[in-house]
């Protein structure tokens, strides 16, 4: 995305150890006793929102919590996306982050007609399901579109 300062992505974690992680990094904390220890994948478990002002780990959601989100998750799914390519006069960055949209940017476009960075507004909607600019309801419109057509 750019120049955008967004945090990193948990699936860009990656783990040092043994020797690797004390390279150039102090002095030698001594003799190593034992082998080293075996080599484990991070598991990075994603936390979501069931409701406001609610964070969980996704192994702590009830079935109840996990059906809401698998909706809502379906629902995002639904929204169309699309590619910043400069031509759009209205929409230059991006309210959430505030950063100026760059060419090649995913963006994921909303029934009020709102434009965000796809992973912006996918989060934003997983904890509130408004748009953040006119906090018209996102989901009575999708439930809308499907009632007409």
């Amino acid at each position: 995305m750019g120049n955008c300062f967004k945090s990193q992505n948990t699936d860009d974690i990656s783990l040092l150890h043994g020797s690797e992680s004390q390279e150039n990094h102090g002095p030698d904390p001594g003799p190593v006793l034992g082998p080293p220890p075996p080599y484990q994948e991070a598991q990075v478990v994603p936390i979501y929102h069931p409701s406001p002002n609610v964070s969980r780990p996704a192994t702590q959601l009830t079935e109840e919590e996990q059906i809401k989100i698998a909706q809502r998750l379906g629902l995002i799914n639904h929204l169309p996306t699309g590619i910043y390519d400069g031509s759009s006069k209205k929409a230059k960055e991006c309210v959430i982050c505030m950063c100026e949209f760059m060419l090649g940017d995913v963006l994921r476009f909303l029934p009020c007609m709102h434009v965000y960075h796809k992973d912006c507004i996918d989060d934003w909607l997983m904890r509130s399901f408004t748009c953040p600019s006119c906090m018209e309801p996102v989901d009575a419109a999708l439930l809308t579109t499907y009632e007409t057509s």
